[in-house]
């Protein structure tokens, strides 16, 4: 009988060395579970960024070298990111609008997934001045922006927070298009809005350091974090009314948004594919993208703390 209890033991105490080594160790009594941390988005290179910007070239070089409000240089630039949109399995809707007597239209698309009442909305103006194409001011932004969603698609990315997406009509006549969406938004609507981020010319040439928007203190921390894990200098911007980031503020959405530095370009016929630094413009973008995922959260992770709380 001894030696049958023997043989137990033995046998035991393999299956559980055997166990132990499938499992790990246990934790410590009394230990915290462990947390899951927040997943990253893939590093989007440059030349994803780079195809969106030589389509908008196109589009302005076949209609009359713009793309402004009111042309067809813009409603085929709207055309353009639908599509690509639509191919992703985006739920997209355009919303028309009349400004100085011609018709001009706001693009929204949502990501099917997360919380439909807490909404985390990226955005950039897709109209440029009729005087050149808009390269960096600002198909840079809308590119951004739009390659940003798209490899939310490509990874199927399930989130806490619906993440929504906008491209705006008319911003250089007034911010007219993003005043036209928040303006005609429920009260209902408008408080499911925890963040906007806005994009507006992140490509100039030569950037060394880029610019982030000061409006929301918490928001402003998340890109300078960011931004400083990656080596990458900052300076807070107070830029007030002059781009869509506004249009939201005044219905009191916490807000920010980065922009890239100096262009002698701007609102200039030079405004052309040759203006936007490859480099820029895909640090700008994986910014974006960070963005996206820190305040939208991923499924099965936990949120931000309190340093990244925004409105409830």
């Amino acid at each position: 009988m001894k030696s049958v209890k023997a043989l137990l033991g033995v046998v035991l105490a393999l299956l559980v060395g055997v166990a132990g080594a499938l499992l790990g160790p246990a934790p410590a009594f009394g230990a915290a579970p462990a947390r899951a941390e927040l997943s990253a988005p893939p590093q989007i290179p440059a030349e994803n960024i780079m195809r969106h910007l030589r389509q908008f070239q196109a589009i302005a070089d076949r209609n009359g070298g713009n793309r402004a409000h009111g042309r067809p240089g813009y409603r085929a630039s709207v055309d353009y990111v639908k599509s690509q949109l639509d191919a992703a399995g985006f739920r997209t809707s355009l919303q028309p609008f009349s400004y100085r007597g011609a018709t001009g239209w706001n693009l929204i698309a949502d990501w099917p997934s997360g919380d439909p009442n807490q909404v985390v909305f990226l955005g950039a103006h897709l109209d440029g001045v009729p005087a050149g194409p808009g390269i960096n001011d600002n198909a840079s932004g809308s590119a951004a922006v739009l390659e940003t969603a798209l490899t939310v698609a490509r990874t199927n990315l399930k989130t806490q927070k619906r993440l929504r997406f906008g491209w705006w009509g008319a911003e250089e006549l007034g911010l007219i298009g993003s005043r036209y969406y928040t303006g005609n938004l429920p009260a209902a609507e408008r408080s499911k809005i925890k963040a906007y981020l806005n994009f507006d010319m992140v490509g100039a040439k030569n950037t060394r350091t880029w610019g982030v928007y000061n409006d929301d203190p918490n928001l402003r921390r998340m890109f300078e974090n960011h931004f400083r894990s990656k080596g990458v200098q900052t300076r807070p911007m107070n830029i007030g009314g002059r781009s869509d980031h506004a249009s939201f503020k005044n219905i009191g959405v916490p807000v920010s948004g980065i922009a890239s530095g100096n262009d002698p370009c701007y609102h200039a016929r030079c405004d052309t594919i040759n203006n936007v630094g490859a480099n820029v413009v895909a640090t700008s973008t994986n910014a974006a993208a960070h963005g996206a995922w820190t305040l939208a959260g991923t499924a099965g992770s936990r949120l931000p703390g309190r340093e990244l709380r925004l409105a409830s």
